[in-house]
């Protein structure tokens, strides 16, 4: 993997560096929140590590500017917040995983090549009636109109889009959005349910909805005779 670290504390650089390089992985390191807006370009990096707590800025604002700019490269947080709000607030920014210092190299790698393999299996679009899905580029278009997908609003889109007419729990839809270790609360699912919503409606795509099933979980809804994706 070439591998973007965004990290200021200079021992966990030369850790990282060294370990993940045996690994045989290339890392890239900026050591400012600042310089990885200026110089950093998080597409061209496999996966990105970025810290929480940098020397001028906080590393989810670095985030939120990235994924506003359209950057959909996964990205992993280092943090020692390890508070309930602080892991939701991350993943809101955009963040795919998170991981609280300090921690074991192994899991490291084991979640940086779980980002990998989940962004090479990215395919082309996928039709849901009048709607595609791009995954490579994380947008909902119809026609003309897209609409930009945040890190957490795609896993969850992608999660219901898998099995379309069928009603997913919602211990699954948390798990496969958020993660096996979430511990947030359940209704960070209403949420993010909602602004899938809000999308799909500004689109016009009336044929494209996400029911709540009482007592279950949701289920993602389409017409086949929707208009031209």
């Amino acid at each position: 993997m070439k591998l973007l670290l965004v990290e200021d504390e200079e021992k966990m650089v030369s850790l990282l560096k060294q370990g993940l390089g045996e690994e045989g992985h290339t890392v890239e390191v900026f050591t400012s929140g600042r310089c990885a807006l200026g110089k950093g370009a998080p597409e061209d990096y496999d996966v990105v590590i970025l810290d929480w707590s940098l020397p001028d800025m906080e590393g989810v604002s670095v985030l939120r500017q990235w994924r506003e700019e359209g950057a959909r490269t996964p990205v992993l947080m280092l943090t020692a917040r390890g508070s309930t709000g602080e892991k939701v607030q991350g993943l809101r920014a955009g963040a795919d995983d998170y991981l609280v210092k300090p921690f074991d190299f192994d899991e490291l790698l084991a979640r940086l090549e779980a980002l990998h393999r989940r962004g090479e299996q990215q395919g082309g679009p996928v039709r849901l009636g009048s709607v595609a899905l791009d995954p490579r580029r994380r947008v909902l278009r119809r026609e003309t109109r897209e609409e930009s997908l945040t890190a957490r609003e795609f896993a969850l889109f992608s999660a219901l889009a898998r099995e379309p007419g069928v009603p997913q729990v919602r211990a699954r839809l948390l798990s496969q959005a958020w993660g096996p270790d979430f511990d947030g609360s359940a209704n960070v699912l209403e949420v993010y349910v909602g602004y899938l919503r809000t999308k799909l409606d500004r689109l016009g795509a009336e044929d494209v909805s996400i029911r709540a099933v009482r007592g279950v979980g949701y289920m993602l809804l389409f017409s086949e005779r929707g208009g031209a994706a």
